[in-house]
């Protein structure tokens, strides 16, 4: 329920940090209860005042705060996008080792994912996948996170001394995406380990590759 005028006036005049602080939770409730609702039963069948009901908010602040639910919407993909690749990278990264070690890691950490309560798939091929095909809008920001989640797991295919680092991250990309699909249609997170089976062998085979050539330099 919204504050009576008289109140948000008076605040307004003796502590407008307040009131930001106010509308900075307003948004953070806003952004969960969209994020939570457009994940579990779609951008297209969910509507504002269903996400108002479940943040606890009025429809003007949603406005004042967004403007549209198209702006909602973006801000729940960049949200969403950012704590998932600090999640994602960080699960690779979290425990040292080489670039082997890293990459073998992706899909343990999927595995994981897909076991919680409220895994829903991917929030941007969900978003593409029920929008207009033509539409930029949507696949911009989705073309954006895959383009530095690619990006990080390239960095590391270099590492681990492939000779086509861009390819193996495609097709280390591809395995993540159909996982996280038949993860979300099967609701069994261990597609993830079939996904790590079908990985090993490109892990493997740039590996030995690399091993092989220290054992020429060494010669």
């Amino acid at each position: 329920m919204a504050k009576p005028l008289s109140t948000k006036m008076s605040a307004k005049k003796s502590a407008p940090h307040a009131v930001a602080g106010e509308d900075e939770s307003a948004r953070g409730r806003l952004l969960s209860a969209a994020t939570h609702l457009f994940c579990k039963n779609g951008i297209n069948a969910t509507g504002i005042d269903a996400i108002i009901e479940e943040a606890g908010t009025a429809k003007t602040t949603l406005y004042k705060l967004f403007g549209s639910k198209t702006n909602l919407v973006n801000a729940v993909l960049e949200s969403e996008g950012k704590q998932w690749r600090e999640w994602f990278i960080g699960a690779m990264e979290d425990g040292g080792g080489d670039a082997q070690a890293k990459l073998t890691r992706i899909f343990p950490a999927l595995k994981s994912w897909f076991a919680q309560e409220r895994f829903y798939g991917c929030p941007f091929i969900n978003a593409v996948g029920e929008h207009d095909k033509d539409a930029k809008q949507f696949r911009n920001i989705a073309l954006k996170h895959k383009k530095i989640v690619l990006g990080h797991i390239e960095k590391l295919a270099g590492e681990l001394g492939s000779s086509e680092p861009a390819v193996l991250a495609h097709q280390l990309g591809l395995l993540i995406d159909g996982a996280i699909v038949a993860a979300m249609i099967s609701r069994d997170p261990c597609v993830a380990d079939t996904a790590a089976l079908t990985a090993g062998p490109l892990l493997g085979l740039k590996a030995k590759k690399k091993r092989a050539a220290d054992q020429l330099e060494a010669v």
